[in-house]
Order: C-alpha cells, then structure tokens, then sequence
C-alpha cells in the first residue's frame, strides 16, 4: 500500500472519528499521528516536531494568561461594569455583545462565554429581563469575537501556522478587516431584526446563575497585575517586529510572570491548558504534513478542481471551500473542521497557482493574442 493510500485512509478515519465523537478529538487526533508513524509516512522527529510547534507554544501561553483573568474574577468585574450603565434591554445586548466580543478576541471564546453567563443571568434577575433574550447575544459575540484577532480562537493559529510554512508574513490582527465587520454587523442584526426572534423565558439558565463564584476575596492586586499582564502581553504581539520579542516568547513571559507573581499558582496555571486543544492541535499538524509530503492533499486538490472544470474560477473555489467547512461544522467542532480543511485548502491553492502560471504563461506565448487582451486575463488571474 503507497503512502499516499495510507495517509487518505487516516485522513478518512480522523474525518469519520469528528464526526461521531465516540474517540476525543484530541485523542483522535493523536492516533492519527501514531498511525502516519508506525507506517512510516512520518518519522517520529517530524511527528513530534508539530507538538512543540511555535504556535502551540503560543496558544499554551494565552491559556494562562487568560485564565488569570477569569480566575481573579476580573473578567466579571470587567463584564458587570460595562453592562451596569445599560438602561434598556437593547442597550443591554449591545453592551454584552461588544464586551463579550472583544474579550473574546483576546481570550478564551468558550471561557470568556461561560465566565459572563452567571454575570448576565445574574444582570438579567436585578434588572427583570428575560435570561434567554440576554444569552444568545452573548453566545453569538463569542463566537464572533473570536474572529478579531489571532489568539481569538486555536482554529485561528492553525490557519497563521500553514501561511507561516508558504512562506507568508502574518499578523497579530490579519483577522480584524473581516472579523471587526462581522461583529458590527452581528451587533446590528441582534440590535434591530434579531430582537424580535430572541426567546423568552428565564429557565435555560437557572443552573448557570447558581454556578456564579465569589471573588471578594481575591485580592485588588490580583486582579489589577491579571489585566495589566494581559494588555502587556497583547501590546507586545502587536508590535512583535519593532521591540524584536516574537509573539510566542511574549505569550510565555506573561505566563510566567503571573505564576512568579502569585497571581496563580503554579497548579492553576497546568490546569488552565487545554490539552485536548494541544493534542488537537498537533496531531493535526501531522496530518497536514503528511498530506503534504505524500501528495494526497494535491491528489484531493486535483480531484476537486476536475470536478469544477478545466479552467476553475478562483471564486468558485473559494465558495466550494466555503460551503465545505460551513456544513461540516454542523457535525464537528470548529476547531476540528478548521485542522481538517487548511492542508485541503492550501493544496487547492497550490493547484490553482499551478493552473494560473500555465494559463499565464500560454497568453504570453500567443502573438496573436492581443496586448489589451493579454493584461486583462492577466489581471482577472491575479
């Protein structure tokens, strides 16, 4: 059996594995990684290589950081404040939508959302508001939110890691100009039509206004160095290139300064790394680079790209990816969906550049072909 058939088989069973969830994802994707080396599609350096991977460094650094913030209760403090001055049911889901998202973009989505639920539900019962009407804002902006930034979501840095490996510059806000307008327009949409289908009703959330934890005894300090740190942190990624620190060794002196500090103990700390994230995220990566060693990922690349035609337009292919990912992340994780996608997606990428460069090259060729003619598919190709 080639290499090739192999890898496909894997990329089969980690495929069918999200789907089901009967295996953890983490652990899934950790077979996976295993099976591509006892088979010998990938030696054990390179296996193990993607789970020291700079970007899973820097996603193991932002779980403490950012659980800092949560565990000193400054997220709530943050949450409860902003939301305090909102007179109006409307205002009220403008205000968590915007504090919501922008947290998330720096944070945790999923911990930022479970952070503020007791804190709205608990908004929610002083001011007589619906819990329900307040939630789904606030799910949403999480979700939304997490799209401002690089460190909003691990889905997030597995794209930054595969255009690092092209050879491309990245950015700590490469997301914003489409993650920024999605966010307005979600606040928009919840402001003035999605308003009118918000469910009523305060029982979905009785648990999680029960569940909500008391932080008067957390010391002011604490909660202070927490977000100083963080904003540190953020601002040292942001200007990664002029003071010369990367974005991972800013990430991890923020995590150990909080631990150095107090801030959180060294227990805390482990505890706040998500290793269901990090085995996801590396025996992705392996998967990716088998895909690409072996050629299956061009192999699919092509098979798709058949499929659509000799000549595919490039924004045909960019609905097909589109719409892929969109119903898969129906039956899996967002971050699962995302591992499994980018090596597809960045072969179609290479095969299409390939098609381009032969188009490119066979109007340049042609004399007869006019100049006028020749510039404007050339610039319809870029």
């Amino acid at each position: 059996m080639s290499q090739t058939t192999i890898t496909l088989l894997f990329l089969a069973f980690t495929i069918i594995s999200f789907i089901l969830e009967k295996i953890p994802l983490g652990l899934t994707a950790t077979i996976c990684a295993l099976g591509l080396t006892l088979t010998g599609v990938l030696d054990a350096s390179t296996t193990f290589a993607q789970y020291v991977n700079s970007n899973v460094i820097l996603c193991i650094g932002m779980f403490v950081v950012g659980q800092a913030l949560f565990e000193t209760g400054m997220a709530n403090k943050i949450g409860g404040i902003v939301t305090k001055f909102a007179r109006t049911e409307r205002t009220l889901i403008i205000a968590i939508m915007v504090i919501v998202g922008i947290m998330s973009g720096f944070l945790s989505n999923t911990g930022t959302a479970a952070v503020l639920i007791p804190v709205v539900c608990g908004i929610a019962d002083e001011s007589g508001y619906s819990r329900s009407r307040l939630l789904m804002p606030l799910v949403f902006a999480a979700a939304l939110g997490g799209n401002l930034s690089i460190i909003g979501a691990p889905g997030n840095l597995m794209g930054v890691n595969a255009l690092q490996e092209m050879g491309l510059s990245t950015s700590f806000f490469m997301y914003a100009p489409v993650g920024v307008p999605m966010l307005v327009l979600g606040i928009i949409y919840f402001v003035f039509l999605g308003y009118r289908f918000l469910p009523n009703g305060n029982s979905a959330s009785g648990v999680a206004a029960e569940a909500q934890k008391d932080f008067s005894n957390v010391p002011k300090w604490k909660q202070v160095i927490s977000l100083v740190v963080l904003i540190v942190v953020i601002m040292a990624m942001i200007f990664e290139v002029e003071i010369g620190i990367s974005i991972q060794v800013s990430a991890c002196i923020g995590a150990v300064f909080l631990v150095l500090t107090g801030v959180l103990s060294e227990k805390e700390a482990l505890q706040s790394i998500d290793l269901k994230v990090v085995l996801l995220f590396g025996g992705s990566l392996s998967l990716a680079k088998a895909l690409d060693i072996t050629g299956a990922g061009n192999l699919i690349a092509d098979k798709i790209v058949g499929l659509l035609g000799a000549n595919p337009n490039p924004i045909v292919l960019l609905l097909v990816i589109f719409i892929v990912t969109c119903a898969l992340t129906n039956f899996m994780s967002n971050t699962a969906t995302t591992a499994l996608m980018i090596p597809i997606a960045v072969s179609l990428q290479t095969t299409w550049e390939q098609i381009r460069e032969q188009w490119s090259s066979q109007l340049l060729l042609q004399d007869h072909v006019p100049m006028l003619h020749r510039l404007v598919c050339l610039q319809i190709l870029w």
